[in-house]
């Protein structure tokens, strides 16, 4: 009996030659690297764009070799094609990121040693997160959990937030929790980004919200099942705590900035305030290098700026 063919690489061999290399990048992505699935979508859309424009600048189609074989100004054509579409600085580095990602796969699956041309992508602007003040923090969580339709999920919504400034977690490791997290002690292990795990603390105001959270709600929470749920007991949606947030924050006039994940810019920089070292705010919050955490020395340098100004004769 004939051996029975594999789906995906059926697929492979029926697509335009580099897309057939996108595709293959794609399951390395997610297999391999252990990106997650918006930043294999992202990743591969972008490798997807270059193909074509590839072939539009060119006049011909683009093979596999022919990835192995750009110039320099092959590169900067893409980019300035991309910025004249309006993509930002920011953005435009992304893409470059994704497009040399690519091209090292590209010759890589072909067993060479990649050897890209050398191009220079835009500047990324320096952005500094913009802290909220514990009060504010607070009052935001429990100006949330008051406007809920129900008891039950507006205490979920307050352990929601209060753990994202507490411990720190980015919003979809918060809800990626699931029941095997209870009952909590000062600590909990946490999956980030690329499944790598880590030990956040969590703060006993953060607790007891959660438990209450849990004692209130309807749908039993066990075993493998989330540990926050929705209105019809499935997984709680990110859309919706962002939603919960912006009503929360039009209602107390804070500012625009004031967004889930500026919660756990907030504890970062607050911890740095307090004299926690770069290495162990590191860890806490999961990043893969310290060149990513550094940012919140600067945080920290413009907060103090700030009140200089303010409270100094002379400023």
């Amino acid at each position: 009996m004939a051996d029975r063919l594999d789906p995906a690489a059926l697929h492979s061999a029926q697509l335009h030659p580099a897309q057939a290399v996108a595709l293959r990048w794609s399951a390395h992505l997610a297999h391999d690297r252990r990106r997650s699935p918006h930043t294999v979508r992202a990743y591969v859309a972008t490798a997807h764009r270059f193909i074509a424009f590839l072939g539009r600048h060119r006049g011909e189609e683009i093979g596999r070799f022919a990835l192995l074989r750009l110039s320099a100004a092959d590169l900067r054509a893409f980019l300035a094609d991309r910025r004249a579409s309006g993509l930002g600085a920011s953005s435009a580095a992304r893409e470059m990121s994704a497009v040399r990602g690519f091209l090292n796969f590209a010759a890589e699956d072909e067993g060479i040693m990649p050897q890209l041309p050398r191009t220079r992508a835009p500047r990324r602007p320096r952005t500094l997160p913009r802290p909220a003040s514990p009060a504010d923090a607070v009052n935001l969580a429990q100006d949330a959990a008051e406007a809920a339709t129900e008891p039950w999920m507006g205490q979920r919504d307050l352990a929601v937030l209060l753990l994202l400034y507490g411990s720190g977690l980015r919003i979809a490791e918060a809800l990626s929790l699931t029941a095997q997290a209870l009952p909590l002690g000062q600590a909990m292990r946490v999956t980030g980004k690329r499944g790598k795990t880590r030990v956040v603390p969590i703060l006993p105001t953060v607790r007891e919200a959660i438990d209450a959270y849990v004692k209130s709600c309807p749908w039993p929470i066990v075993g493998h099942r989330p540990l926050f749920v929705g209105a019809r007991g499935g997984p709680y949606n990110a859309d919706l705590v962002r939603r919960a947030v912006r009503a929360a924050r039009t209602r107390l006039g804070l500012p625009e900035t004031l967004t889930p994940h500026a919660l756990r810019h907030s504890f970062a920089t607050h911890l740095l305030a307090r004299g926690a070292d770069l290495r162990s705010l590191q860890e806490l919050l999961g990043h893969a290098s310290l060149s990513s955490t550094q940012i919140y020395t600067a945080v920290d340098a413009a907060h103090l700026l700030d009140v200089y100004r303010s409270a100094h004769p002379r400023a």
